[in-house]
């Protein structure tokens, strides 16, 4: 894995130098843009609107639009607004995860101490274990400003991004139907369908089969073999009997468990 980023983490007056690695990676396939006519590759290219001419990455510079001009900003001018955030993964207070709800949740980085900070590193992420809390934290990547936690997961420390409050939108325009309309009896139904399809979380047992059936059409395609197109069935109208929807849900898992 390669670094995209290299900083400390502020721990009170403590500085652990580390490294910042991307946790994730994507299960879709990488797929290819061509020309219907002769399959040729399709490039993108950089080009001076007023030109036309294609124009070096070298030369690209970032502007600012204020009325009919732009501010030019270089390196400097993005450090000059927080030269110690560009640098530093700063813990400002520690809570209970179980307090973020996951509708902040946004990137995953994996950290790793860089030389000679191995036993702070070690203690940060041990202590956080032990309290069973994570850390808030803020720090700059790739010239914006970002919220995250400090979370411990098996034997490395987790920098996990979240959103600010102002990039969540907001729920009043949409046409939601009051809490309190719910029949009891289909409340106490639904409550049995949900305890009967609650097991313990186990991501193993998750799989991206969508890219794995892709894959197989792929490689069918490839051998010559026709594709048979599936056969859809669309509910275009949901049933307005929810009890009897429900008993129906509760005895297809019974079917099912049997």
């Amino acid at each position: 894995m390669r670094a995209i980023w290299t900083g400390s983490i502020s721990f009170g007056l403590i500085n652990i130098p580390v490294k910042l690695f991307s946790a994730v990676q994507d299960s879709s396939l990488d797929m290819d843009m061509l020309d219907k006519k002769d399959h040729s590759n399709i490039k993108f290219k950089r080009v001076n609107e007023s030109t036309g001419k294609e124009v070096a990455y070298g030369d690209i510079v970032k502007g600012y639009r204020i009325e009919d001009k732009y501010v030019i900003l270089e390196d400097e001018d993005f450090e000059a607004a927080d030269a110690e955030k560009t640098k530093t993964i700063d813990i400002q207070n520690f809570t209970f995860e179980k307090e973020i709800d996951s509708l902040y949740y946004e990137q995953p980085y994996y950290l790793e101490p860089d030389k000679g900070a191995a036993n702070a590193y070690a203690l940060l992420r041990d202590a956080m274990a032990s309290a069973e809390k994570v850390g808030i934290t803020s720090f700059v990547l790739r010239n914006k400003e970002a919220l995250a936690i400090l979370k411990p997961y098996k034997n490395v420390i987790v920098l996990n991004r979240i959103r600010f409050e102002e990039e969540i939108r907001d729920t009043s325009e949409l046409k939601l139907p009051a809490v309190s309309k719910t029949k009891a009896k289909e409340m106490e139904m639904a409550d049995k369908l949900i305890d009967q399809l609650t097991e313990p979380f186990d991501i193993s047992n998750y799989k991206d089969e969508y890219t794995a059936k892709l894959l197989k059409i792929i490689k069918d395609k490839a051998k010559g073999k026709k594709v048979a197109k599936p056969k859809m069935k669309v509910v275009h109208k949901q049933n307005d009997d929810l009890m009897s929807m429900l008993k129906a849900s509760l005895e297809n898992k019974k079917k099912k468990s049997s």
